[in-house]
């Protein structure tokens, strides 16, 4: 029988600590506490740094906080500080605006097996559902279904019946892989499987694509991948687009790497060995 792994969650956030708060809170209702959070922090203000000190104050679960300074969009950065933190085996990444569902961690822990990574899939929340949410603190993941239905016909959400049904585990596993369609903002990957190929490339330059090359390079090292709908899906809160100028010149580096069998990240996990933790804002 196959040992459950140790968890680490992997939560990404910038500088939107009412979001961040939401999802943690989330995490904390989980139906499996038997993980710990690492909040992988891009640069934020000491706004968020006194909030996830608040959450951690009564966290059911270990806390961390990883921070960087803020130097532009180095989100493949803060993953990588985020995982290097983590005691876990098995990295599921999260980003600070999916609230996930009270089965979220024991649904990726039965769907976790060793040489295959997760990818989850969201719900979106239009703009005014998620202002609501956030200004009166409603718990958006523990909405009964007459909720859900109502928010859904009123378009406030994209999808409902994903939050509602449970595919079994079987038959996930993708025949034929693809790169595309897979966000980091949710996505499980173990972590002797980032360590194979060096973990999220820190050389892509703005936002954009650098999840995509994360799974290609998994990929090209003999990682296949699991199909985590109708099991592990998150709630995305509204947030306005970033900027996007660097994503063309970014995606042209995902179909160079996808054509040449790219494995190893210019510069991931390894390069940051005997690096200490940045002090806090």
């Amino acid at each position: 029988m196959q040992q459950s792994p140790t968890i680490s969650v992997v939560i990404t956030t910038y500088n939107r600590p009412d979001a961040l708060a939401a999802v943690v809170e989330a995490c904390f209702m989980q139906d499996d506490k038997n993980f710990e959070i690492i909040i992988a922090d891009d640069g934020s203000t000491a706004n968020t740094r006194d909030t996830i000190a608040q959450l951690a104050a009564g966290a059911p679960v270990p806390v961390k906080h990883v921070w960087q300074p803020d130097q532009g969009f180095r989100a493949a950065m803060a993953r990588n500080r985020g995982t290097l933190a983590a005691t876990g085996d098995y990295i599921i990444f999260l980003d600070g605006d999916c609230v996930p569902q009270r089965d979220f961690i024991a649904r990726h822990r039965a769907l976790a097996r060793p040489g295959f990574l997760v990818s989850g899939s969201r719900i979106l929340l239009s703009q005014a559902l998620t202002e609501r949410v956030l200004r009166e603190h409603i718990d958006v993941a523990g909405m009964s279904v007459t909720e859900r239905l109502r928010h859904r016909l009123r378009g406030d959400m994209n999808k409902v019946l994903q939050t509602m049904l449970r595919w079994p585990d079987f038959g996930r596993v993708r025949r034929s892989f693809s790169w595309r369609r897979i966000k980091s903002c949710n996505l499980a990957v173990w972590r002797a499987d980032l360590d194979k190929v060096n973990g999220f490339d820190e050389s892509f330059v703005g936002w954009g694509h650098e999840d995509s090359d994360l799974v290609l390079r998994l990929f090209h090292a003999g990682v296949g991948r699991k199909d985590g709908a109708l099991a592990t899906e998150v709630l995305h809160l509204w947030h306005s687009e970033a900027k996007r100028d660097e994503e063309s010149s970014n995606r042209k580096v995902v179909l160079e790497r996808a054509a040449n069998k790219t494995i190893q990240a210019v510069r991931g996990l390894r390069e940051h060995s005997g690096e200490g933790p940045f002090a806090l804002p």
